[in-house]
């Protein structure tokens, strides 16, 4: 038991930190409405420059995050992150215009360094052959926070709409308080290395990560499943409201059937799945049912289909897990941290891009005149990113054996 303290430590750490994060999506389009005074569409296209705002910093300092964490450990980034957090959710909490909101997600974006960090440490723990495994549990902690933090935050909003952000502020000071007394540091001295300013440029960092074998093409790969993926923060809310007249309650309680889907996917299906097919098998059957359900939603009109499909959608979730353990075993011990700081810049790039192009495809497609009225249609942008990913996967393969 004593030997799988961390392990529950860490997962409580990301549990926490997804609550919160669930907490806010539900109720992000009438925060909006209501400091901008604008359309929904018009309010969906905000939605997507705070995403970026985020995003632009979680780039530019991700890198810079990861490779503190190998040099100093991953404990102190890791509380530092969630301070930070707390500070953002508080700062939105009390925003009155739209320019306070992107502050305060520009700040976020500072210290984004919660999921990699984590991840870094399951690195650290993990032999190479469970790594798979031990990211599928801090995604599945991740997944069943996303899941309670909408519900809780649908329902915070019937007090008031900042209700769920303060909320979110106290959880994630509460939870590093929590990490500051119990979180021991996974990373020992001997296995450490110096700070480097040159790696910690998002584009040397990347340099230094292609160079390992064979993962220059999956990072690629890597970048456009992320910009697909980003489609159900960035629009979900927005989609649910135009399409079927979601609430906020209706909203969170999608986003925890996709979330519980998640977490249950992820914590059950991936070892096994792994073991018996391989990463390589589980990420192409992963995406390729991922593909299908995103074309499903682009085209359902009936609000009883979504949740189906959202129950489905978390199948998915075993594509990531595969693909980080891939990378993983081509870095060696002193670099997992480096690693997951790139995949985490990488991820932050999609980012920049996906709010932007998914909201402003939303809002083509849904205002008022638009020549072919689909609010589903950053749907089929998606479904089309991942059959190019499908397709890389499979060439990557075949220059492998």
């Amino acid at each position: 038991m004593r030997s799988r303290l961390p392990i529950i430590f860490i997962v409580a750490t990301i549990l926490l930190d997804g609550i919160g994060a669930g907490l806010i999506f539900p109720v992000l389009p009438d925060l909006i409405l209501d400091v901008t005074g604008k359309t929904l569409a018009e309010a969906a296209i905000w939605g997507g420059v705070l995403a970026t705002g985020y995003a632009v910093m979680q780039f530019l300092f991700g890198p810079i995050v990861g490779n503190l964490s190998d040099r100093y450990g991953r404990k102190p980034i890791l509380i530092s992150a969630l301070f930070v957090l707390a500070i953002d959710y508080m700062i939105m909490a009390i925003a009155g215009s739209i320019w306070l909101l992107l502050l305060g997600r520009v700040i976020a974006g500072l210290m984004a360094a919660t999921y990699s960090t984590a991840s870094a440490f399951m690195a650290d723990i993990s032999a190479p052959e469970d790594r798979e495994r031990n990211f599928g549990i801090v995604g599945a902690a991740m997944g069943v926070g996303f899941a309670l933090g909408p519900v809780i935050g649908g329902l915070l909003a019937g007090i008031d709409t900042r209700a769920p952000f303060w909320a979110a502020g106290a959880m994630a000071l509460l939870n590093g308080i929590f990490g500051l007394l119990v979180m021991p540091e996974s990373l020992p001295q001997e296995r450490r290395r110096p700070f480097s300013i040159k790696r910690a440029n998002p584009l040397s960092s990347f340099q230094s990560i292609s160079a390992l074998n064979g993962v220059r093409p999956l990072l690629i790969l890597f970048f456009l499943y992320q910009i697909a993926h980003f489609v159900y923060p960035a629009v979900w809310a927005f989609f649910g409201r135009e399409q079927f007249g979601f609430s906020a309650r209706d909203i969170g309680l999608t986003l925890f059937t996709f979330g519980i889907s998640m977490a249950l996917s992820q914590a059950v299906l991936v070892g096994p799945c792994v073991k018996r097919f391989g990463a390589y098998k589980t990420a192409i059957y992963g995406m390729g049912l991922e593909m299908v359900i995103f074309a499903t939603f682009a085209v359902i009109t009936q609000s009883w289909i979504v949740w189906i499909f959202c129950a489905l959608s978390g199948l998915g979730s075993i594509v990531m897990p595969a693909l980080q353990g891939i990378m993983s075993r081509a870095a060696s011990d002193d670099q997992q941290g480096e690693l997951q700081g790139v995949l985490g810049s990488i991820a932050a790039l999609a980012t920049i891009i996906s709010p932007l192009v998914m909201t402003q495809t939303f809002a083509y497609f849904t205002h008022v005149g638009t020549l072919f009225y689909l609010p589903g249609a950053p749907f089929v942008l998606s479904a089309i990113l991942l059959l190019g990913c499908i397709v890389m996967l499979r060439n990557w393969r075949r220059a492998a054996t």
